[in-house]
């Protein structure tokens, strides 16, 4: 059985090289949210208490609908964490998420 999604990242703001803020939508019992700004570290939050995000765009004019690309995770390198969607990230890296 597939994981439920939690939350569902479509854009991302950089700065100095780290993820700023990214824009979300986040599951509410079965339909999703409006659209949403988290700062980083509430991002990083809420993957450490093992919400499920992926990246991906809402279907316009359909609602609850979206097209999904990858899952988001948290990399541990030289003792530091990041947000990206590779396993072995040496930086905070959304891969094909627009910026904003």
């Amino acid at each position: 059985m597939a994981k439920k999604i939690d939350g569902v990242i479509e854009a991302v703001r950089h700065k100095s090289g780290q993820i700023a803020a990214v824009r979300a939508y986040e599951r509410r019992g079965f339909t999703f949210s409006d659209r949403l700004t988290l700062d980083r570290k509430t991002l990083l939050e809420r993957l450490q208490k093992g919400m499920y995000f992926v990246t991906g765009s809402r279907r316009e004019l359909m609602a609850s609908t979206f097209d999904l690309f990858k899952p988001v995770q948290i990399a541990q390198a030289g003792g530091r964490e990041f947000i990206s969607t590779k396993e072995n990230a040496s930086c905070d890296e959304l891969e094909n998420v627009p910026f904003f």
